[in-house]
């Protein structure tokens, strides 16, 4: 199999990470539809809708922006535009998705946490999505720098570079085990499996930045770096207390 991977079905050229982003969604849904029946929630099904929807529209709106701010320097063009339009980072989505949630549960008057049942939903798909990630190769801007350690491989351009979309499915595969053991013993409800997820994803990406090939920094950090700083000073207050509870 060669990289960037492109079937052909029916004489028709398959985008494969578009096809796995999709199959991505549609299995976290299905896998979240599957916890909530099997998960006592304290959130009535009419708030777990609101939330669901202030979650969707801020992950749209933060994925295309925090996508933008990657590399805002490009000319003011119809085809940049759309280019720009279908630009999106999961990390924008995910910090999107967070100030939806909460601002909805602002306006619902809704104290519970909200975002235990979602955690493990968003693990499986962001693992399926970086797959597709991974099977196109250069076409999308999840490959890293060009080296001559033993895990680089050609991406479709001839170089040795860093596979992140592998590091970085593996380094979720393994959170995935973490907090499903952490699952047993946490109280339900209580929202720390999602910032433990928010605390450790955002941690891995600030430190696999470095090996992306990135165009635009602000202090010699690139945009994502500087989104992580942002979610970890959030959580200062999450950070704290784990740490008490374990002393």
């Amino acid at each position: 199999m060669t990289i960037p991977f492109e079937p052909i079905i029916f004489g028709i050229k398959l985008n494969i990470h578009l096809v796995l982003e999709y199959l991505a969604f549609f299995i976290a849904f299905r896998y979240y539809i599957f916890l909530r029946k099997n998960t006592p929630d304290q959130i009535s099904s009419k708030n777990r809708l609101s939330i669901i929807l202030g979650a969707i529209v801020g992950a749209f709106l933060g994925s295309r922006i925090i996508g933008y701010l990657e590399n805002p320097n490009f000319d003011i063009t119809l085809s940049n535009i759309v280019t720009l339009f279908n630009t999106k980072t999961i990390m924008g989505g995910l910090f999107g998705g967070l100030i939806g949630v909460e601002f909805s549960k602002k306006i619902i008057n809704e104290s519970h946490s909200s975002g235990d049942l979602f955690t493990f939903p968003i693990l499986i798909g962001i693992i399926i999505g970086r797959i597709g990630c991974f099977l196109s190769g250069v076409n999308e801007f999840t490959y890293g720098k060009e080296t001559h350690f033993f895990t680089g491989m050609d991406l479709g351009d001839g170089l040795k570079r860093h596979p992140i979309s592998l590091y970085e499915i593996l380094f979720l595969i393994s959170l995935f085990i973490v907090l499903k053991k952490i699952s047993f013993y946490k109280e339900n409800g209580s929202g720390l499996l999602f910032k433990i997820f928010m605390i450790s994803y955002f941690g891995f990406r600030f430190f696999i930045e470095i090996l992306k090939p990135n165009l635009f920094f602000i202090l010699g950090l690139s945009t994502i770096q500087w989104l992580c700083i942002t979610m970890w000073i959030y959580y200062i207050p999450t950070v704290k207390k784990i740490i008490s509870n374990a002393y």
